[in-house]
């Protein structure tokens, strides 16, 4: 019997909310539009359209998968992030809106205190943050470093897709021991997950998200303390510095800055007034 896309979209929230699944209704509407090809907007002009046999298993499928905790960007492969859409896999972690905090901070601080022309990424997965401050500084361009292949490939990919291939270069590496440059802005989103907490995680995060990417060490602070370690060789003096940290470790790691001898430290707060990054200046 077919079914309308009004009754599918009723019956698949049903499905999420049961599986403790967070905004269903949203989610599942997102499932179908992905399928049908279509903008969210569909529900509204076209209730009542029929689902193709075809369609109809293609979402129940993804329904399936999405109650068992399977991140909604997997599922889609994208995932919209500073108003740009980019390609998401499950080997990078899921680009979040409080990481738009770090693009915000750094844009704010660069508006205050310089006009950077080479930016730095360490630990890009997607490229969601190098890609993002790009988009926003047409005279920049940049690197962005991870330790993962399939990263640096999605990454370059977005890149391409963005049309800023020209602009970004991507590259394995070890944080940035091997890059012999200094540049103006150095971003970073490392992995801040305590050890002990990753069992606590929510499932998609846990259970989907590349671990190499969320693991920092028994504090949460070992990428922090290799970064720091290295950073008069990858910024320049006055140059900017950018972390984004996980809660309660701003304190700590601005401590940390300040020890590495960066400046001017700030403290940027995400839409949960949780503070979410942590920025300075190198010293000259």
């Amino acid at each position: 019997m077919s079914v309308d896309a009004r009754r599918a979209i009723d019956d698949a929230a049903y499905v999420l909310r049961a599986a403790d699944v967070p905004n269903a209704k949203r989610e599942v509407t997102l499932l179908l539009a992905h399928v049908l090809g279509e903008d969210t907007g569909f529900l509204y002009r076209e209730p009542e359209r029929l689902l193709t046999a075809q369609q109809k298993e293609k979402f129940d499928n993804l329904v399936e998968r999405r109650s068992a905790r399977e991140p909604l960007s997997h599922l889609t492969g994208h995932r919209e992030f500073w108003s740009l859409d980019f390609l998401v896999t499950a080997d990078v972690l899921d680009p979040r809106a409080d990481s738009e905090t770090l693009i915000e901070a750094a844009l704010l601080r660069c508006k205050d205190v310089l006009q950077p022309r080479r930016i730095l990424d360490l630990g890009t997965g997607s490229g969601c943050l190098l890609l993002s401050l790009l988009s926003e500084l047409p005279e920049a361009s940049g690197v962005g470093i991870d330790k993962s292949e399939a990263a640096i490939a999605i990454a370059r990919e977005n890149a391409h897709r963005l049309e800023m291939d020209e602009r970004a270069e991507f590259a394995l590496g070890n944080w940035g021991r091997e890059r012999d440059e200094k540049f103006d802005l150095v971003i970073s989103n490392p992995p801040y997950i305590p050890n002990g907490d990753i069992a606590g995680l929510q499932p998609e995060v846990r259970d989907y998200e590349p671990h190499l990417a969320l693991v920092g060490g028994s504090d949460g602070l070992d990428c922090y303390r290799e970064i720091l370690f290295d950073i008069r060789s990858l910024l320049r003096p006055g140059g900017l510095l950018i972390f984004e940290v996980g809660v309660g470790q701003a304190p700590e790691v601005g401590r940390m800055m300040q020890s590495a001898g960066i400046s001017r430290i700030e403290y940027h707060r995400d839409l949960a007034s949780i503070e979410r990054c942590v920025s300075g200046l190198l010293a000259r």
